[in-house]
């Protein structure tokens, strides 16, 4: 038995001299790089004592090195554990306590504040920068030959810990079969072959960045330019040489912010791709209206990779995220009772296929209570599929507001706001209400210098929405809050505007 995942891997690379990375700082990469560089993190890593089924956690700034790193675990036979660069010592404490890692890498300057949690996780610490730290010395003085410890399709590759937004973060198991096989459906689905340059400014602690990036590229034995975070500056100096991009909605809202995004300046891109939170309909347009390219949408979780896509060929529909990828399956369902639903009705969407996670790290209670007998996994998530077959999400679950006894979808009451001239985008949450149990509210960002008032937005809805629907209180805000890959933090907003109607009682209004 060979490493499953870099098995495949090394048998879609192209020759050794090919490019495999352009970095910022004018370096390139070859894949021969790649085997090399991947081979002394995994001589460094058994070094340190790391065993087949050990996490190695890391928390580093986004390098070439990290991804070395992450290519090194899995030859090594590790458990590769990515943390978000912005976590807080507090945060990583929690990590460290739950995921118990052999190895913790973290980048050199937060070393010292750290060290206390990985101790105290029983975690040798080691640190990785951008070309320095003390597991990158290692590497180097390491050999560039690896014998690659044997993994089969269902050991575990990697453990991606959720958002968290409410309650604890759970640790998402991801086997190589998950990772591998989806990557294979999306090279195929999204035509990457070895002549794809895909311009790559995601973090890469995250699916989007790490698992579908970077390892779409790796399985086309195409090449990437590599730069450290989100940058129009960088963007535009590096899009004549690109063929894709993949991004988050906030990156497409902010570079159509800027005059150089033009047909001429996009005209050789093939593919420009859009995840990790909805993309509003209204920048799908415009985008389109500005450069001529449609974004493709699609659909994934933490917990299952990519679930669905809008076609590479066909009608790549704004405000959907396509169809379910070849071998995978989905559903919408009554989220009380299971019983599958016709088209056009919401309630849960549940998917099933070969990227579907192996269940939550160390707790098998959720993990069972998210599965239904027949192997679907319940995502959590509410939409609906149209007569077309395509998937619609309208919000998670526990985002469904009941207010009177009836069920208000957010995405409905958003897409309604989202339309009106001079909103820029509105997120539409239930806080608790005397009377109703919960109050439709509505928080809006308008375009600088439009004139909207949050009585012209109730009054607009007024002719568009069943009463119940219609936000009792309506906020205009200079932006939303979201986390890190652009999803708006409704938690937050809750928190925030969550004593409203309480505050009005008791002053009698």
């Amino acid at each position: 038995m060979g490493n499953h995942l870099f098995d495949l891997i090394r048998s879609r690379m192209p020759a050794p001299e090919a490019r495999f990375a352009l970095l910022d700082d004018g370096r390139q990469y070859s894949y021969r790089d790649v085997l090399d560089a991947s081979a002394r993190f995994a001589n460094a890593l058994a070094a340190l004592g790391v065993k087949p089924g050990d996490r190695v956690a890391v928390q580093v700034e986004k390098s070439i090195e990290a991804l070395m790193l992450y290519l090194g675990a899995v030859r090594a036979g590790a458990i590769f554990l990515p943390l978000n660069s912005a976590y807080t010592p507090a945060e990583i404490a929690y990590f460290l306590g739950d995921a118990e890692p052999a190895v913790f890498v973290c980048d050199p300057a937060k070393a010292d504040a750290l060290r206390p949690h990985a101790e105290k996780a029983g975690a040798r610490l080691e640190t990785l920068g951008v070309g320095h730290g003390s597991l990158r010395d290692k590497a180097e003085a390491a050999s560039a030959s690896f014998a690659d410890v044997a993994r089969g399709p269902d050991d575990l590759a990697a453990i991606l810990y959720t958002s968290g937004t409410t309650g604890r973060s759970k640790g998402a198991m991801l086997s190589h079969d998950n990772l591998s096989s989806n990557s294979l459906t999306l090279v195929d689905y999204w035509r990457f072959t070895r002549d794809d340059v895909l311009l790559h400014a995601l973090p890469i602690f995250h699916t989007h960045g790490l698992f579908v990036a970077t390892n779409v590229v790796l399985f086309s034995g195409a090449s990437m330019i590599l730069l450290p975070k989100f940058d129009p500056e960088q963007i535009f100096r590096y899009l004549p040489e690109a063929t894709s991009m993949m991004g988050v909605p906030t990156f497409y809202v902010r570079l159509l912010q800027d005059q150089r995004l033009t047909p001429a300046s996009t005209k050789h891109m093939r593919l420009f791709v859009s995840g990790s939170a909805p993309l509003l309909a209204e920048t799908h347009r415009e985008w389109r209206e500005r450069t001529g390219h449609a974004i493709l949408e699609r659909y994934g979780m933490t917990e299952t990779n990519m679930n669905t896509s809008n076609p590479y060929d066909g009608d790549r529909v704004a405000g959907t995220v396509g169809f379910p990828l070849p071998g995978v399956s989905a559903r919408v369902v009554d989220p009380e009772t299971g019983k599958p639903l016709a088209a056009e009705e919401i309630g849960m969407i549940e998917v099933k296929g070969p990227n579907v996670f192996k269940g939550y790290w160390r707790n098998p209670e959720k993990t069972a209570a998210e599965f239904r007998p027949d192997g679907f996994f319940i995502t959590g998530d509410l939409g609906k599929i149209d007569r077309a077959g395509y998937v619609h999400i309208v919000g998670r679950g526990k985002d469904l507001i009941i207010t009177g006894g009836y069920n208000v979808y957010p995405k409905e009451v958003e897409t309604e706001i989202d339309e009106m001239p001079g909103v820029i985008e509105s997120a539409v949450i239930g806080v608790p209400h005397p009377d109703f149990g919960e109050g439709v509210t509505a928080v809006v960002v308008c375009r600088p210098g439009a004139e909207i008032t949050a009585k012209g937005i109730a009054a607009a809805l007024e002719q568009r929405l069943a009463k119940f629907k219609q936000p009792k209180q309506v906020f205009i805000v200079p932006e939303l809050p979201r986390n890190t890959m652009g999803k708006v933090q409704k938690n937050l907003l809750r928190e925030q505007y969550k004593d409203i109607y309480a505050a009005k009682l008791k002053a009698g209004e």
